[in-house]
């Protein structure tokens, strides 16, 4: 049996990046304006970053990532859902709270 992890690690698409000091995972929907600023942002500054679009996967899929979104880091689920570090939760777009996060600002 897979864990929710493993099925993260098998639906995220990677984006490669210079900045590679810490290990991002954004929630999106792939219609999302939002989202869409979310991950040009981490383009634009050469973030690695990795992003599943949770409206393109399997409905029982979703619901497991949703699940174990909201017990881990219990912040209410809206898009971008920003993940660093598997500690640090962004969630909505959010530039002055990425920028705070990936200074190491963030504890």
């Amino acid at each position: 049996m897979m864990t929710t992890e493993e099925l993260i690690d098998n639906l995220a698409v990677s984006v490669d990046g210079d900045k590679t000091d810490r290990e991002i995972t954004v929630f999106t929907l792939s219609t999302c304006m939002w989202c869409k600023k979310c991950k040009r942002w981490l383009n634009e500054r050469g973030i690695k970053y990795r992003y599943v679009d949770v409206d393109k996967i399997q409905y029982a899929q979703k619901a497991e990532i949703l699940e174990y979104l909201k017990e881990n880091y219990k912040s209410r689920i809206s898009y971008p859902y920003m993940v660093c570090d598997k500690k640090d939760v962004v969630v909505g777009y959010d530039p002055n709270r990425y920028e705070e996060l990936l200074k190491g600002g963030a504890e």
